[in-house]
């Protein structure tokens, strides 16, 4: 229960920061605040300061939907400070976007410093990958010197893009930035972009990383910035970081689940991350060039840092090892050709390459027998390397931390990240072929497939597999472990409740579930479905009608946003409209994002008239307040396209244990991403306009009742 001394606390930083900020209490905010305090305020202790575990675990995690206008940020700011100070633990504030991410650290917690009353540290925590690694420029740039401009610097990995004049004059420069202490070696704040291929020569990752043993240790931008978060009370993160600790067991990165309250911004997209960084796979072709390679160069390697004890006998066993792996890895191309039937993104079939998303699933996840018999003779290969790896690995860590080592640390620090990215390939592929030697015994299925891939000018075999459910995982890494977690959105439930979430987030039943009215007055938009919009079942037809439609809907003054299900019919809209509409037309991908909105903002600024065509992500996360956006045109219910092999999978079991994966997963998908794309629209407290469905659907299917219910109380004008 919460005490009286840690409700005072909240009552009086929100008080102050009201009072500073010259604002007023909003209800919504009142109530978030109430809920994420019980809930915190409720969880029991030992003498230790440890969570008690006991019949009521679940109760320490609060789940709270608060739409646009509640003040999210503060809500949670506000009510978990006070009780993370209270009970001696980190607040690690996670979100999904690098913007809110940025937002929260540069204005929302620096204001709350400075009007609330509460004092605490505060730290962004980012990954390695982030950040330059030292020893990585400084033998580029040796190297460069010695092979001068081209030089490809691929010898130990998969083919890269050569070294232009452009890429030394940007590593030197970086050398030069870093030396003057102009810029502290975090990608984030270089002073333009960086592209992916010029960054990843020069920064690292947990495999590759000798950490404390290396040399550069102490200037090191990542240790740097990681020995503040042991010193902050709060830590801001994001959702991959988060997800990436806790596959590493929990407090590798960030402080151990025990000791944290997590508050998870932006929650919806968890369930997806997370499968993400729970899936497997591996590439043949990649994966047999990569075997041979290492094994041309690993005489090289053993001959400049072989130390005539274990690192070499671990060495010379590995030869026989790729060459076995590399063999079978050559026996699963044909194997596939033979097995897989390959469907295109326009679900048309073939034996050959298709499309870049041409995939072949395994239904029900089970894996015809030759490839599960091949699946295991891969397994056992290479869990033999990984483990003369991991020896090989633990040998030159102990080397670099001898002050007497009979290897050269120059040598080392060369070779170090090159035993360690072939220990995670290894160990990437060792977990691949496991997975696909076993039958599944757990209640819910893996999902499994193979994707031909683009490569080289030809195409590759990508073998995979996933979760088909993030769930499990999530409850067992995050919700069991942590101290406590608050998950709060915009968007948490589908069809007015929160089933959709614990299905694939793995919420407690018994956790604390809020709705928090939007302090918006909807009555300010119209919702409307025209008597002459039709089905989108039928493409071509709808298709047609939209692009008949839109000239007239679109005639209002300010700022539209039209949103489509495909690219394909965005595109051919688009190409039937006149020559004097399409000038009034941004459309997503003639430009990049920031660049669409700038030039939207700039049109409606001088009074003009811009319309911004756009796919899915313009549906969520779009800020157009105001003129900017007085009309959301949606072209078709948001029905996800039945590709995703992951979504394929989950279906079918769900069909196959009686259930009905259309009302139980598409449907609520879908009327989730429809309340996403309309909240486009409202945006202020002052905000109006009009929002128009161009899909029938709405209105004749059984379901579309169920999803117009879930829609905030617009006016209605339904013909």
């Amino acid at each position: 229960m919460l005490s009286e001394k840690d409700k005072e606390s909240i009552q009086n930083a929100y008080r102050q920061f009201l009072n500073g900020r010259e604002l007023k209490a909003r209800y919504g905010q009142k109530l978030m605040i109430a809920a994420i305090a019980r809930a915190l305020g409720g969880i029991q202790r030992n003498g230790a300061g440890e969570r008690d575990h006991g019949k009521t675990d679940g109760e320490h995690i609060c789940v709270v939907e608060a739409g646009t206008g509640t003040g999210k940020t503060v809500s949670y700011l506000l009510a978990a400070i006070p009780m993370a100070i209270a009970h001696d633990k980190t607040l690690v504030v996670s979100t999904a976007t690098v913007a809110l991410q940025e937002q929260i650290i540069n204005k929302d917690l620096p204001e709350l410093i400075r009007h609330s009353g509460l004092k605490f540290e505060v730290s962004l925590a980012k990954g390695r990958g982030r950040y330059l690694c030292l020893s990585k420029l400084d033998q580029l740039l040796t190297e460069l010197t010695s092979s001068g401009v081209g030089a490809s610097l691929a010898l130990y990995e998969d083919e890269k893009p050569q070294v232009d004049e452009v890429g030394v004059k940007l590593y030197r420069d970086m050398a030069d930035e870093l030396a003057s202490g102009r810029w502290d070696g975090d990608r984030d704040n270089w002073k333009d972009t960086i592209e992916g291929d010029d960054w990843s020569r020069v920064t690292t990752d947990h495999r590759q990383c000798s950490g404390r043993r290396c040399p550069h240790v102490s200037s090191c931008s990542f240790f740097r910035a990681r020995e503040s978060l042991g010193k902050s009370r709060v830590i801001v993160a994001n959702h991959d970081l988060l997800l990436a600790d806790l596959a590493l067991g929990g407090g590798a990165i960030l402080p151990p689940p025990e000791e944290t309250i997590y508050v998870l911004d932006e929650a919806h997209h968890l369930p997806d991350k997370a499968l993400n960084h729970f899936a497997h796979h591996s590439r043949v072709g990649a994966t047999t060039g990569w075997l041979d390679q290492a094994n041309k160069n690993l005489g090289q390697l053993l001959g400049e840092i072989g130390d005539g004890g274990e690192l070499d006998r671990a060495g010379e066993e590995l030869p026989a090892l790729l060459t076995a792996a590399k063999q079978k890895m050559e026996m699963a191309w044909p194997l596939l050709e033979d097995l897989c039937e390959f469907e295109d993104e326009r679900g048309n079939n073939g034996g050959s390459f298709a499309g870049r998303s041409a995939r072949h699933r395994f239904e029900g996840g089970v894996v015809p027998e030759s490839l599960m018999h091949l699946a295991e003779q891969l397994r056992e290969d290479f869990d033999e390397i990984e483990s003369l790896l991991s020896k090989m690995v633990q040998s030159a860590q102990r080397m670099m931390e001898d002050v007497h080592s009979p290897v050269p640390i120059v040598d080392l620090e060369r070779w170090y990240p090159v035993l360690g990215s072939w220990h995670g390939r290894a160990e990437a592929n060792l977990e691949l072929w496991a997975n696909y030697s076993r039958v599944d015994e757990g209640a819910v299925p893996q999902a499994r497939w193979v994707t031909l891939v683009e490569w080289g000018g030809s195409f590759d075999f990508e073998v995979c597999s996933s979760p088909i459910l993030a769930g499990k995982t999530l409850e067992f890494s995050l919700w069991r472990r942590c101290y406590g977690a608050v998950l709060t959105s915009a968007t948490l439930t589908a069809l007015g409740r929160f089933d959709r979430l614990k299905m694939r987030a793995g919420t407690p039943d018994n956790a604390s579930y809020e709705i928090v009215p939007s302090p918006f007055d909807f009555s300010r938009a119209e919702l409307r479905v025209p008597r002459d919009a039709v089905e989108a079942n039928n493409a071509d037809l709808h298709t047609d009608a939209v692009s008949e439609a839109l000239p007239d809907l679109l005639e209002g003054p300010g700022g539209s946003l039209v949103l489509f299900a495909s690219r394909r019919q965005m595109e051919t809209v688009y190409e039937s409209l006149p020559g004097t509409w399409r000038n009034r037309i941004l459309m997503q991908g003639q430009q990049s994002r920031q660049q669409l909105l700038d030039s939207h903002k700039k049109s409606v600024d001088s009074g003009g008239h811009s319309v911004l065509f756009g796919l899915a992500s313009f549906a969520e996360g779009l800020d157009l307040p105001g003129d900017y956006c007085r009309h959301v045109v949606i072209a078709k219910l948001p029905f996800a396209v039945p590709d995703d092999p992951i979504e394929a999978a989950l279906a079918e079991w769900i069909e196959a244990k009686g259930g009905n994966a259309f009302m139980q997963i598409t449907v609520p998908d879908a009327a989730l991403k429809l309340v996403q794309a309309c909240g486009r629209l409202l945006r202020t407290e002052q905000d109006s306009g009009t929002i128009t469905l161009l899909d029938r659907r709405i209105v004749t299917k059984r379901y579309g009742r169920a999803m117009l219910d879930s829609l905030p109380p617009f006016r209605r004008s339904i013909n």
